[in-house]
């Protein structure tokens, strides 16, 4: 039994480490790849949305209110340049970049910004331009050369910027992104800068759920973002002449597919051929701000709008199917409430909730079903319990709160909310004798 044991661990072993391995080159597959531990599917029966992939997300908490398809891998397009605009946006909190700064773009950027089959501001090799006039070209316009320039100025070159890209999806939890080019083309359509090793039908990939993590990621490390996503329309200065730069979010206040009820300003779309259309976005309504996810929709010609109304459907579900719930603080849940005390005048101490914290629950679910467990802190243990004393309100630990009824994923991959737990009243240390009398009482 031991042997057989030994070898399952080595074959796990031996799993994880292509796995890893995997992660760092090309590897072909399917346009399908299941993401594991978050959620594929919450809720699909209730809204009808032809597209292939959606998710549906609290953008504070994560928690997820709707899923189709949500784990599976699909191509990004131009919804790759989130990721590009974190770093820019990282760069400038860190000091390595500043707005004002400029730079002459790569040959490689102005090739690809003067190509008209892709959304671009024409470059000029020849002049310089400021990071903020290329962020809000990447960002209004979607400009693929404009993408690119930033990604040089960060990383001195595409494929070092290529591979800071996995390296910050990683640590945002995202495990299995693929990422080739800074604007989401395919490999071999940034030509002389594509990365190396892999073929020119390399496409960057993610699903569903890692594209709204890696959004709320953006908006909670960077609020700034949406003082430009939300930008309706700009001009780009090229020196002798100016670029018009309509956003392609065509649900922002006023333009063609805005709707009065969802108050939507970002975030990005994304577009090709193969992906069809993708959409994240974001509305900020009653006090509470939602980021949703659409991938592959119907995309029969540059004016097609299914997109934009597959997300006003996901949207308006959302709101008109859940209730955005406070559960307050100072809760305790009976015997799920109590820890162990090590040597405590009491065995035992209540806890209750420290914090309060919002729940979306479903419509007909009452805030009565909100459960708890607590877990005490292992740093403040010794040997079976929390080492007394311990204070009123001492902080011991953490609940993780669930739902009767109504399943609670997270787009982080955990299942129910955690909230502080705190000592609800104080355990002084037991004295020698009665700690004594429990030792020779624990010999019979």
């Amino acid at each position: 039994m031991k042997t057989f044991s030994q070898l399952k661990k080595a074959v796990a072993g031996v799993a994880t480490g292509l796995a890893l391995f995997g992660a760092g080159v090309y590897v072909t597959s399917s346009d399908t790849q299941v993401s594991a531990n978050t959620t594929n599917n919450l809720k699909t029966g209730d809204v009808n949305l032809n597209v292939k992939s959606a998710i549906a997300i609290d953008a504070k908490t994560g928690q997820v209110l709707y899923a189709k398809n949500a784990n599976e891998k699909r191509e990004t397009a131009s919804m790759s340049k989130l990721m590009t605009l974190y770093l820019v946006l990282d760069a400038i909190d860190n000091k390595k970049l500043s707005w004002d700064q400029k730079n002459s773009p790569s040959a490689g950027a102005v090739k690809v910004s003067q190509n008209t089959n892709y959304s671009n501001v024409p470059l000029k090799a020849d002049h310089e331009y400021t990071v903020r006039d290329l962020y809000r070209a990447t960002v209004i316009y979607s400009a693929n050369g404009a993408a690119m320039a930033l990604a040089d100025q960060i990383g001195g070159t595409q494929q070092k910027f290529i591979d800071m890209m996995r390296v910050e999806a990683k640590k945002m939890g995202i495990k299995d992104a693929e990422f080739y080019t800074a604007n989401g083309l395919n490999n071999g359509d940034v030509e002389q800068d594509k990365y190396k090793g892999a073929p020119d039908s390399a496409t960057n990939k993610m699903s569903a759920n890692d594209v709204a993590l890696l959004s709320q990621k953006l908006i909670q490390d960077h609020p700034e973002v949406l003082k430009t996503t939300s930008i309706k329309e700009a001009k780009f200065d090229n020196g002798d002449t100016k670029t018009d730069m309509p956003n392609w979010n065509w649900m922002l206040r006023g333009l063609t597919k805005s709707y009065a009820a969802l108050p939507v300003d970002g975030l990005k779309t994304g577009t090709s051929d193969t992906a069809g259309a993708n959409f994240a976005a974001t509305v900020h309504k009653d006090g509470h701000r939602v980021i949703t996810v659409v991938m592959g929709a119907r995309h029969q010609n540059d004016q097609d709008t299914a997109r934009f109304e597959e997300t006003q459907k996901l949207m308006s579900y959302v709101y008109n199917n859940y209730t955005y719930t406070n559960v307050k603080s100072g809760l305790n849940f009976k015997k799920d409430s109590q820890l162990p005390v090590y040597h405590g005048k009491d065995l035992t101490i209540p806890t209750k909730t420290s914090k309060g914290t919002h729940i979306w629950l479903e419509k007909g679910v009452d805030v009565d079903s909100v459960t708890g467990k607590v877990s005490g802190n292992k740093k403040l243990y010794k040997k079976n319990g929390l080492e007394a004393p311990i204070k009123k309100g001492q902080k011991v630990g953490s609940y993780k709160l669930t739902v009767k009824g109504q399943e609670t994923p997270f787009v982080n991959g955990s299942n129910g909310f955690k909230t502080q737990a705190v000592a609800s009243q104080a355990d002084k240390k037991a004295n020698i004798f009665v700690i004594g009398w429990r030792a020779v009482k624990g010999l019979f």
